[in-house]
């Protein structure tokens, strides 16, 4: 028993050195400042899932710097200082850069299938089955995601005034 003991606390103190060297702060300290620069959509246009796996690939040189439509060149400008790239134009198999823009769902239309809701990554619309629904401005990152499951056609994207 004193033998495992012994063993974890090894472990932990190996774990904590690990983590408090300065290469490991330099890599989060990183990671956090390129997720940061990220608009945080959510969209998945960069091919993954979300703002911080693609943050996570940068820093592993795994993903290119120019791969975030939402962001645009303003990001891509960020990201190669803060990675130490070169700037490049956005990638346009990821997508276009676009002013920013917010869904509106036409309630009158609206069955409340609740497909949208299940779709959005950021929980910006609100109703429930069979009701209607809304989306909260505050939250909407305009990722479009929520689009294509709508059955009713009744979700477009509207350009965020000024």
């Amino acid at each position: 028993m004193l033998g495992i003991l012994i063993i974890l606390l090894l472990a932990l103190i190996s774990g904590f050195l690990v983590s408090i060297s300065p290469e490991t702060t330099a890599q989060q300290n990183k990671f956090e400042d390129i997720l940061s620069a990220l608009p945080q959509t959510q969209c998945g246009k960069c091919n993954y899932s979300g703002c911080r796996p693609y943050a996570e690939s940068i820093v592993r040189g795994q993903a290119d710097i120019n791969q975030c439509p939402p962001g645009g060149t303003e990001t891509i400008k960020v990201l190669a200082k803060l990675s130490g790239r070169q700037v490049k134009p956005l990638n346009p198999e990821n997508g276009l850069e676009k002013e920013t823009q917010l869904a509106v769902i036409d309630e009158s239309l609206c069955i409340g299938c609740v497909k949208c809701i299940n779709a959005c990554p950021v929980d910006a619309i609100l109703g429930a089955a069979k009701q209607m629904h809304s989306v909260l401005v505050e939250e909407c990152t305009g990722c479009e995601l929520c689009i294509a499951p709508c059955p009713m056609d009744c979700i477009s994207m509207q350009a965020v005034a000024g």
